[in-house]
């Protein structure tokens, strides 16, 4: 019988995930093991994360655009109330923008939202 010589697509395997975990401290980064525990795991916060900073960023503009709207004398709940009752459909990220670089643009919005 000839020789055949195995674990190729294990030895791959086990190469894909240890290049994953370049970088990583202690045996993390050369034991396959650990490694791969490590790996799962960065999977998975990097998945929860990435929710968190979506959530975070828009506490964020919210805060922008009611700082921007305490300089002129309004609170923010009032001012989303009267944007959905025109109908006017701006995000909370574009409304933080104008507010922070184009703050003319902003007073425009905010006079629309005020007309009764």
């Amino acid at each position: 019988m000839t020789r055949v010589k195995r674990g190729k697509i294990a030895q791959k395997r086990r190469k894909k995930i240890l290049k994953l975990a370049k970088g990583y401290k202690w045996k993390r980064k050369s034991k396959y093991r650990i490694a791969k525990q490590a790996i799962i795991k960065a999977h998975l916060y990097a998945f929860r994360d990435r929710k968190v900073r979506k959530r975070e960023k828009r506490k964020l503009w919210q805060i922008q655009i009611n700082a921007a709207l305490r300089e002129k004398g309004l609170k923010y709940s009032t001012f989303i109330n009267r944007l959905k009752e025109k109908k006017i459909k701006l995000n909370r990220k574009m409304l933080a923008t104008l507010a922070k670089e184009y703050p003319a643009i902003f007073e425009k919005i905010i006079e629309i939202a005020n007309q009764k």
